[in-house]
């Protein structure tokens, strides 16, 4: 279903394809992560996890860029996985000021458990596109996000 705006047929245009693109991006997000909950996770703690299995231990507004969260809403999320032992903050030794995440032995086993399973379910969700068609969503998407950036 599309707009029910009576506008012109540029307008009427841009809105159809947003409606689409954000509900296929809700339903693509919810069917691929819909496997954290069963290990207490958010979307965004996966990501911090994610993060630092495959890049090390960083800052938080490194983390905050990687999964394109603020640092304010990270700061939550950082406090909620270091109370479940997942991550722990490290100041360094010679700039005090200076706060690096890492992933305990606990966080490093469970990503370690449920990324490839995520990875699966990924690859399951995006074959309902040919090859073909997922390079051409994947280079219109970047070129949708570039331009938004130059603005």
């Amino acid at each position: 279903m599309g707009t029910h705006f009576q506008g012109t047929p540029d307008e009427i245009r841009a809105l159809n394809v947003y409606i689409k693109l954000a509900r296929a991006a809700d339903a693509v997000t919810q069917r691929i992560n819909k496997h954290l909950k069963d290990d207490g996770l958010t979307v965004s703690q996966f990501g911090v996890l994610e993060a630092l299995y495959h890049l090390g231990p960083m800052c938080q507004t490194e983390l905050a860029g990687k999964i394109l969260k603020s640092t304010g809403n990270l700061t939550l999320v950082i406090d909620n996985l270091e109370r479940s032992g997942l991550v722990e903050r490290q100041r360094d030794t010679v700039d005090r000021r200076f706060v690096s995440v890492h992933l305990t032995p606990a966080g490093q086993e469970l990503i370690g458990r449920i990324f490839h399973p995520h990875v699966r379910g990924v690859v399951e969700t995006m074959s309902a596109l040919s090859a073909e068609e997922q390079d051409e969503l994947a280079r219109l998407s970047r070129k949708l996000g570039l331009a938004q950036r130059e603005e």
